[in-house]
């Protein structure tokens, strides 16, 4: 892995130990339990309900998907490497 793409990970990793970032997470959770579908009044409200759902759920799972990509490349590197 190149010291730029490591470094673009660490910063992640770092971000995502700080109460900031835990705390931005609970209240993404909360939001996403709290939705209640019974008190759609139309489609207009339906659609701008699920942008914002789309757009909770994805910053829900970056951290996830940040760690996964940085297995995922450890694990490239590690199968390509011969002395592994």
């Amino acid at each position: 892995m190149s010291p730029e793409v490591e470094k673009y990970y660490e910063h992640y990793f770092d971000l995502f130990m700080t109460e900031g970032w835990k705390q931005l997470i609970e209240e993404v959770n909360e939001i996403l339990g709290s939705h209640d579908i019974d008190s759609i009044k139309d489609d207009k409200e339906l659609a701008l309900l699920q942008g914002e759902r789309v757009a909770l759920k994805r910053l829900a799972s970056f951290e996830t998907n940040i760690r996964n990509s940085y297995d995922y490349i450890v694990d490239v590197e590690n199968e390509n490497d011969p002395a592994i």
